[in-house]
């Protein structure tokens, strides 16, 4: 019992001694003093690497803005994780006297059996790798990849970060990014075409179009060139089809329709060219077949 209270009051005299606390503050210290001095080196890095770029873009030897972005962020991100984990090891040297030595041993050993669940890591790093690499698509470009419709938020080295349209963010791991549909490295293309009834000449309907399709380059900076009239694609029920086809800014091609779409309602709408009406065929049971005519006036 004597020995029970000998080795508490040895234990209360330890932990509210000076020399604890003298342990314990310095290597609080050290941890705070080290993380201070990983901060510093992170931020005089990030300012240095946006330097390295701004004065790459002014010297021969350019790349795009897209993947200048992409890659500005991945040298920041691989910059940020090798100085904490550098400042995370010499904590535990420093601060805490460990021996990192054994440690490292002893992950090594640990990671050969963590290698084999860990392909997939393995898989998304060097897919990663690859995807910017060959530029296959970069930071800003809208892409449409496994399922997957939206902008490019954020490309890493485990994961891409796609934003669709609507706002919702998707993360892919970037083993999974297979085949990509990358909507803003060329021109696109609009396609619309225009509903005619069939009592309106199809000459004059192409050349109301044609006057209103050249004027549209100089209005809207998402079409690039003149649209151009390819002519009547389908014959329907109650009205003929003239497609339409013109040159957009890199992904404005849905963007370039609906303008499309817009001008050339108005100005038909001016010249007496109604949207076409579904037809209905009246007939009665008395009457002979070829005396079937079609009501135009009715709709359905």
């Amino acid at each position: 019992m004597d020995s029970i209270s000998n080795q508490f009051i040895e234990l209360w005299e330890y932990v509210t001694g000076p020399e604890l606390w003298i342990t314990i503050g310095t290597a609080l210290f050290k941890a705070i003093a080290i993380l201070l001095i990983a901060m510093i080196i992170v931020r005089i890095g990030i300012k240095v690497i946006n330097r390295l770029f701004e004065s790459r873009s002014r010297g021969p030897l350019r790349i795009t803005e897209r993947r200048e972005v992409t890659l500005k962020k991945l040298i920041k991100n691989t910059l940020k994780y090798t100085v904490y984990f550098m400042a995370f090891m010499m904590i535990l040297q420093e601060a805490f006297d460990l021996p990192i030595g054994s440690l490292l041993a002893g992950a090594g050993v640990a990671g050969i059996a963590i290698g084999f669940g860990a392909q997939n890591l393995v898989r998304d790093i060097i897919s990663g790798f690859f995807i910017i690499f060959e530029d296959q698509f970069s930071v800003g470009d809208y892409v449409r990849t496994s399922g997957v419709e939206g902008f490019v938020e954020e490309i890493g080295m485990r994961t891409t970060k796609i934003e669709s349209w609507t706002g919702e963010q998707h993360v892919l791991p970037n083993g999974s990014v297979t085949q990509v549909t990358n909507y803003s490295i060329h021109n696109g293309l609009a396609v619309v075409d225009v509903n005619v009834p069939y009592e309106n000449d199809v000459l004059a309907a192409e050349q109301i179009i044609d006057d209103v399709a050249k004027k549209l380059p100089d209005r809207y900076e998402e079409i690039v060139k003149d649209p151009e009239i390819i002519g009547v694609q389908t014959l329907e029920t109650s009205h003929y089809a003239i497609r339409i086809i013109a040159e957009t800014l890199p992904s404005y091609q849905w963007a370039g329709a609906r303008i499309i779409r817009k001008e050339i309602k108005e100005v038909l709408y001016k010249k007496g060219i109604q949207i076409p009406a579904p037809r209905l065929v009246m007939y009665s049971r008395n009457q002979e077949p070829n005396s079937l005519q079609i009501d135009p006036e009715r709709e359905v």
